[in-house]
């Protein structure tokens, strides 16, 4: 699976301290970075599976603080580099890493953590359901 047109994965900073860690998500001098729309958190069940989902304008910038998630990106852009490439990617505390997937190209995630998988997302828009096309995991498969 190689890399797709517009996906960023970028390293953060995960500062140990003994009464708590500090995780840094986003700044906006950071690549990725457009603008700022909405933060949200998002929970994934482990075993479970969420997607597809297409945003038409959304960039979104995951993160996963808690637990561990598996992101597959699929990308359908006939006007795009890398048409027809999937990628994967898993991310967690331990791979503490933000995921920035542009418009136009399908989302699945996969709750890997035994417990509650919690991710983050810093959107350039705020979310309107009209801008987002959902797309059942039986049309399209999901493969890790």
């Amino acid at each position: 699976m190689g890399q797709i047109d517009g996906v960023i994965l970028s390293p953060l900073k995960r500062i140990f301290h003994p009464k708590g860690d500090i995780y840094h998500a986003m700044k906006k001098s950071d690549v990725g970075f457009s603008e700022f729309g909405e933060a949200y958190f998002s929970t994934v069940n482990p075993g479970e599976t969420k997607g597809w989902k297409k945003h038409l304008k959304m960039t979104m910038n995951l993160v996963v603080p808690f637990g561990a998630i598996e992101f597959v990106i699929l990308d359908d852009r006939s006007n795009s580099s890398t048409f027809g490439a999937r990628y994967s990617v898993a991310l967690s505390a331990e791979n503490y890493q933000r995921l920035t997937v542009p418009s136009d190209v399908w989302v699945a995630f996969k709750g890997l953590g035994a417990e509650k998988n919690i991710l983050l997302n810093l959107a350039n828009i705020e979310h309107v359901q009209s801008e987002s096309i959902n797309k059942d995991l039986s049309e399209m498969p999901y493969e890790g």
